[in-house]
């Protein structure tokens, strides 16, 4: 029995595998076809970005980055002052319509009138600093003229001749001299 090798059946069992040129070119475009994309996408951003591939540390970059998002205001800088009557609706009335703890009820002009004897000076100061378990400015958010409006249309209504407090040239002026403006 003699065994018949042929070249042909002999080539083919020395190329099994790939050859080594085959492996090469796997390993290249393994390590190059992340970098690529990785490149791709990086350029992608940078024309994303609205900086047409500008630098990202420009000035104006880094100013469109740190921009203020909003403003915060503590707090109404210019509104129109509230009358006495407003004040009162707004913040007074929760206690003075009801007499809650001991305030006097809005219009009852036996229970105002010892406080009207008092004068206008001492209803404003024990508006504007609290008194028993009013708070100062009975808890409100408004300025002393604005407060003095409310004391006086409150002491009129329960009888009282006080005459309205003349606006202070800043809203927020202090209560000496709002009182000092009103007439007795």
């Amino acid at each position: 029995m003699s065994e018949h090798h042929t070249s042909t059946s002999h080539d083919a069992h020395a190329d099994a595998g790939p050859s080594l040129l085959k492996k090469i070119s796997i390993v290249v475009a393994l390590l190059v076809a992340p970098v690529a994309i990785v490149m791709s996408l990086i350029n992608q951003y940078k024309v994303a970005d609205g900086n047409g591939g500008a630098s990202p540390m420009t000035e104006e970059a880094i100013a469109g980055r740190i921009q203020k998002v909003g403003m915060l205001s503590m707090g109404e800088s210019k509104r129109e002052l509230k009358t006495g009557e407003e004040v009162f609706k707004a913040q007074c009335t929760t206690c003075h319509t009801a007499g809650l703890v001991g305030a006097p009820k809005f219009a009852d002009a036996a229970l105002w009138a010892p406080r009207i004897k008092t004068g206008y000076e001492a209803l404003l100061n024990s508006a504007l600093k609290g008194k028993g378990n009013m708070t100062p400015q009975g808890g409100g958010a408004f300025s002393d003229y604005e407060i003095a409006r409310a004391v006086v249309y409150m002491a009129n209504a329960a009888g009282a001749s006080f005459a309205e407090p003349a606006a202070p040239a800043d809203a927020d002026a202090p209560a000496a001299e709002v009182a000092a403006s009103a007439a007795k």
